[in-house]
Formats: structure tokens, sequence, C-alpha cells
């Protein structure tokens, strides 16, 4: 597995970290997810002959990609929440990395469910709307806004006892 993986790398890393600059406009992301993406592949299992491993990296590494962008957009909006806060009542460094990761792994939760169980985990979570108000919003039945609930509480158990 090894020297395949070694194989792959040697021969394809400069294609894969020029692929991703192209799509990020940043090398030092882009070296940071070439290197993200052979971490993967030594994670998998790799086809013992490998006939396309270039089409095999660029599935990887666009994953990476649309993490990498995920993660950025909720940088973005949490600097600018915390911009908004009266001077002086911004948590401190450390407080605010935990809350960005916290942020991070609700996305990846969210980005999980479908749709209305989405929007459903949502308003109950955030908005504190009871389940009949969620079911009359989205036009679904009481039961099935349960459903959504108890999918997307799942959904974050799994996350944070699989990680």
């Amino acid at each position: 597995m090894y020297s395949c993986v070694q194989t792959l790398y040697h021969h394809h890393h400069g294609w894969l970290y020029t692929w991703l600059r192209s799509r990020l406009g940043n090398a030092a992301d882009a070296a940071d997810l070439a290197q993200d993406t052979f971490l993967r592949v030594l994670q998998k299992p790799v086809p013992p002959q490998l006939l396309a491993p270039r089409p095999f990296l660029r599935t990887i590494a666009r994953g990476l990609v649309i993490d990498h962008w995920r993660r950025e957009e909720l940088r973005k909006a949490w600097l600018e929440t915390l911009s908004n806060l009266p001077q002086g009542e911004a948590p401190n460094a450390e407080v605010q990395a935990l809350a960005l990761e916290l942020l991070d792994q609700v996305a990846q939760m969210l980005d999980g469910l479908k749709t209305k169980a989405r929007e459903a985990f949502l308003l109950a979570q955030c908005e504190g709307w009871a389940h009949a108000d969620i079911a009359r919003h989205l036009g679904v039945s009481v039961r099935t806004v349960e459903r959504y609930l108890a999918d997307a509480l799942f959904r974050c158990y799994q996350l944070r006892y699989d990680a």
C-alpha cells in the first residue's frame, strides 16, 4: 500500500497542486489540500491497479475544496459577527477557535440532512418553534417533523461519536 501511494504521490502531486491552486487561487491552501488529499488516500484502500489516478485524486480533492470553502464562509460569518459585538465583549482567541470548530461541525451535520429536515432542526433549535408550528410552516405532519428532528439528532450523535 505504502509504495503504491508513494508512487501516486511522486507522479501526481505536482499536477494536483497546480489543479488545486487554479481552483483556490492560493498557493498555501493548495499545498495544504494536496497534502490532505494524500492523507485521505492513505486512510482508504487504493485499488491495486488504479487505471485513472488523476480522476481518483481529483474526486478526493474536490470534496476537500468544498469543505475548505464552507469553512471559509463560516469563518467570514463568524468574524463579521465578532466585529459587530461591542468593543471588549469579543471572546478570547481560544474561545473563538473552539466556537469556529463547533460551527464547522454543525455545518457538516446540516449538510447531511434533507432540506426540510435541516429547516425543521434549525427552527426547533435556533428559533424555539414548537413541533406543530414547524409542521404548519413546512406543510407536513407533526409526526414527520418529529422524524426530521430525530434524524438530525441521530446525525449529531453520529458525528460526535464517530469522530
